[in-house]
């Protein structure tokens, strides 16, 4: 990067030149900023700065920044779908099965291994790595809209946008039975499940949940209640949330072996995975603030369980009690 200078203007008394300069400059990080006075990148009067040294008006800065390093990890040719793409983020409808993060067990074909490749020569940098910034996860076998930053600025315009939960999220879910409601709302904290902790659960805030929020509507009915399409949508971002939330109210969603649910004779198709798409996000464009709404397609395997499950008559439960027909109120608040 060529090198930048900076008058520090008036009514700057005494300041720390990183916090001078990341506000000069919000197009960078203060960490950005922390990491050039470190590597000797930023200059007054010709001298490099330290850490600790404060500026003051008038001071001549001069600073510039290392080119972003490559990545670690080996970029790879993964066919992604592409929702949304502009020079600062990208939003795509993530494939069900696909490993989002690298991590102990993972291949060379996670998200992050994809969208290295996809974005080859316009990262900027995340944290002075040629990276994706991804600021929220989706579950592996969840399918459906995840965002991806490719620039620091448009790192923080997100990450500050999940922190506040100033963004909208909605999700599909086939679950089983019927509600005795279309629609109502779950206020319950989530946290690890004290007796198996690899799986979460409603818990208190005193055994560690957290707040945790999920309105739903029950979109369409199969079966005559043996299984219900539902539309969730998320005001916090707990692991397995809807999972957890729906299944506390009698409704576990189909193809969720971790929570419970098991195979039903009934059903015209057994579903492979969790039966969870992300459909729909709505945010402020991390650097233009424009309203930027994205929306995924549910895919085939939503598609065909749907058609299958139009074709059972109503009286397909036959008198039997369908699981999932707890009254939809219980574990409200």
């Amino acid at each position: 990067m060529s090198l930048i200078t900076y008058i520090v203007p008036d009514g700057i008394r005494r300041e720390r030149a990183d916090k001078v300069l990341a506000t000069a400059f919000p197009e960078h990080s203060r960490a950005a900023f922390q990491r050039a006075i470190a590597e000797g990148r930023v200059t007054r009067d010709g001298e490099a700065l330290a850490k600790s040294d404060d500026v003051r008006a008038g001071d001549e800065l001069q600073f510039s920044f290392a080119d972003a390093r490559p990545a670690e990890l080996k970029p790879v040719a993964i066919p992604l779908d592409v929702l949304y793409e502009d020079e600062h983020m990208l939003a795509v409808n993530k494939a069900a099965g696909m490993v989002v993060h690298p991590g102990a067990g993972t291949g060379e074909d996670t998200l992050v291994h994809a969208l290295l490749h996809h974005c080859a020569g316009s990262l900027s940098g995340i944290g002075g790595v040629e990276r994706p910034g991804i600021v929220h996860r989706l579950d592996r076998e969840t399918s459906g809209v995840i965002l991806v930053a490719k620039s620091d600025a448009a790192h923080r315009g997100l990450a500050e946008q999940f922190a506040n939960r100033e963004l909208h999220k909605r999700y599909l879910a086939f679950v089983e039975g019927k509600a005795t409601l279309l629609s109502g709302s779950i206020r319950a904290p989530i946290g690890r499940n004290p007796q198996q902790r690899h799986k979460m659960a409603v818990v208190t805030e005193e055994d560690g949940g957290r707040a945790a929020h999920t309105d739903w509507a029950q979109i369409e009915v199969f079966g005559g209640g043996l299984v219900s399409l539902m539309r969730c949508t998320i005001h916090t971002g707990r692991t397995h949330q809807i999972r957890v939330h729906m299944k506390s109210i009698g409704h576990g969603l189909l193809g969720d072996v971790v929570y419970g649910w098991k195979p039903h004779p009934l059903y015209p198709i057994q579903p492979a995975r969790v039966m969870l798409h992300a459909e729909h996000i709505e945010v402020a464009h991390p650097v233009t603030g424009k309203p930027l709404a994205v929306t995924a397609p549910p895919p085939a395997d939503f598609n065909e369980l749907m058609a299958a499950l139009r074709t059972l008559p109503k009286d397909t439960l036959g008198g039997r009690t369908g699981r999932g027909t707890r009254d939809a109120h219980r574990g409200q608040k």
